[in-house]
Order: C-alpha cells, then structure tokens, then sequence
C-alpha cells in the first residue's frame, strides 16, 4: 500500500469515526486534526470519493536529463562494436558520425545499460555472438584477445601445486 493509499484510508476513517460518534468535535479530536480540515475532507469525498482523498503531489515532475533514443542506441552500438573504446573515444567516434555526444553523456547511456567498464562491455559482446552467432569485426577480435592476455598476466594470481607451497618467511 502506497503512502497516498493510507493517507486516504486515514482520512476515510476520520470521517468513519465522527459518523460512529456522532460527534465532529471528538472525532476530530481524537484524530488530532482540526474541524475545518473534517469538513474539506467530507467536501472532497463528496465530490470525488476515495479518489479525490488521496494526496496529490505539487511538485513539477523532473524527467531526468536523457538523450534521445536513436542517440543512446548509437552509443550502445559502438558500445559493443568497439568494446576498448573509452567513453572519450566514443564520443568523438559518434561525432565523427554526426552524432553529438559528450563523453559523460556516453557514460551515462552506458551506466543505465551496465556497460561502464571494458569488462562488462566484453561479456555483452560475448552474450550477443551467442545469441545471435554474430562474426566478430577485428577490433573486437582484438578487445577479446586483450581481455584474454590480461587476465593471464594478473600479478595477484599465482599457479601452485598445492595451497602453502610458496611460503615466505622474513626472520630478520
């Protein structure tokens, strides 16, 4: 149940208790509101039911600051056709095109389609060569072939026989 929805349903049972008591003055005592606010509530209800009851925002909708679709779909596009360009090249690669882009707007497109990181924009392309058997371009065969001689030259993964074999002591 939605704030608005118990807010309305408080108000509904305000003037539930004032018919109970026949009496406004305690009902609206014992809810702690004023008469006056009682009879806009009974106003309200009146003219427009529960609905009418519910409250209603004054605040201005603020629609986030967005790109136009074919504009987000261009920067998810070379998103995963180029999965090694930064957010900086990108941008400049879609202005190339005619597409006028900032390059925290080329973050933002892909942080709201988890695609920030070079990491995550690799396992897309490898999602999307699944699904739709898709050939790789070269510089994507590129990107996968870094991704892959990164992740054997990580100096924090060290290949042992057994766990405790490389073990060092300093005594000094």
């Amino acid at each position: 149940m939605t704030q608005r929805e118990k807010l309305a349903r408080a108000k509904m049972s305000l003037m539930e208790l004032a018919d109970y008591l026949k009496n406004v003055s305690e009902a609206c005592r014992l809810m702690g509101v004023s008469r006056q606010h009682f009879y806009d509530i009974k106003k309200a209800y009146a003219e427009g039911g529960m609905p009418a009851l519910q409250e209603k925002s004054r605040r201005k909708p603020n629609f986030k600051n967005r790109v136009a679709p074919e504009i987000e779909a261009a920067v998810v596009r070379i998103a995963e056709e180029y999965p090694a360009y930064g957010q900086l090249r990108a941008a400049n690669e879609l202005r190339k095109g005619g597409v006028l882009i900032s390059p925290c707007g080329v973050r933002s497109v892909w942080l709201r389609h988890g695609l920030e990181t070079f990491t995550k924009r690799l396992i897309r392309l490898e999602e999307k060569a699944a699904q739709e058997g898709i050939v790789y371009t070269e510089a994507q065969l590129v990107a996968l072939d870094q991704a892959k001689r990164e992740k054997e030259s990580d100096p924090e993964e060290i290949e042992t026989h057994h766990p405790g074999y490389l073990l060092a002591q300093d005594t000094l």
